[in-house]
């Protein structure tokens, strides 16, 4: 398959061509996110399919991340994803390109999964991905990984999580058979400087990671072949969070407990960082 996907939803613009195919080539490109993918994505596009000799007409798929994330790289994903689905009629595709939503955690989970396979450390049986969704929230959400890869479907779906509150939470989602003590859970995410003192006590390895377009390409097969593939209109974002503004009260509330946290004692860092 032709396949290009586009990561926008942290502070790091990912955008890759490739077959998805295990093995097989991917041509990656990794740059500053955030309020630049808007101005930079198109270019970059652009480069990579004259890369790889490909026409925008000839993809099989586009591949987005859509979300959670930042609301405005979400918003640039999904528009530049709609347009160049959209372009492609004009070049004998009446419906347009299939576009493929992918969530930003389960990329983030792939990444991590990928980056142990490619070190050759063993696989947890749950990935827990963890996206800073600031605001002292995390985006969370949890997959099951096996010799074959991740699950398609995740074992608790994206949400939002305070980071106290992330061991009560892997307790009472995680199956019967699994359990934090056991190591049975790996940690990826990028939360870890910020909020890892807050659950430093919960068992279990810790990855740093975040989603990336070259792991969209290795998820897309399966999700096209589970028949997550829509059309452009309905290639639309997850924020899961609702709320992006706050009152003057309660940035005075977030202040306050920020200090608070600053003065308690620092449990020891279990990345060793």
């Amino acid at each position: 398959m032709r396949l290009l996907a586009l990561e926008t939803s942290t502070d790091t613009l990912s955008v890759a061509v490739g077959p998805g195919a295990p093995g097989r080539p991917v041509r990656p490109h990794t740059g500053p996110g955030g309020a630049q993918a808007s101005a930079t994505l198109l270019p970059v596009v652009q480069t990579l399919l004259a890369q790889a000799g490909w026409a925008l007409h000839e993809l099989d798929a586009l591949v987005f991340g859509r979300g959670p994330g930042s609301f405005t790289g979400l918003r640039t994903a999904c528009a530049v994803a709609q347009g160049l689905a959209y372009g492609a009629r004009g070049a004998g595709r009446a419906g347009g390109i299939p576009v493929l939503p992918v969530d930003t955690l389960h990329a983030l989970a792939e990444e991590a999964r990928w980056q142990r396979e490619q070190a050759g450390q063993a696989l947890p049986a749950v990935i827990v991905a963890l996206l800073d969704a600031r605001m002292d929230e995390m985006y969370v959400a949890l997959y099951a990984c096996g010799p074959q890869g991740l699950a398609i479907a995740p074992l608790q779906p994206p949400r939002l999580c305070a980071p106290a509150e992330l061991g009560g939470y892997l307790q009472q989602s995680l199956p019967p058979a699994l359990s934090l003590e056991a190591g049975d859970c790996l940690l990826a995410g990028n939360v870890f400087d910020a909020y890892g003192a807050q659950f430093s006590d919960l068992p279990g390895a810790r990855q740093r990671a975040l989603p990336t377009a070259s792991a969209l390409l290795r998820l897309a097969p399966a999700l096209l072949a589970a028949g997550h593939a829509v059309a452009a209109q309905d290639a639309l974002p997850l924020y899961v969070r609702d709320k992006v503004a706050q009152t003057t009260a309660e940035r005075e509330q977030l202040r306050l407990d920020h200090l608070a946290r600053l003065a308690a004692p620092t449990p020891t860092d279990p990345l060793g960082a």
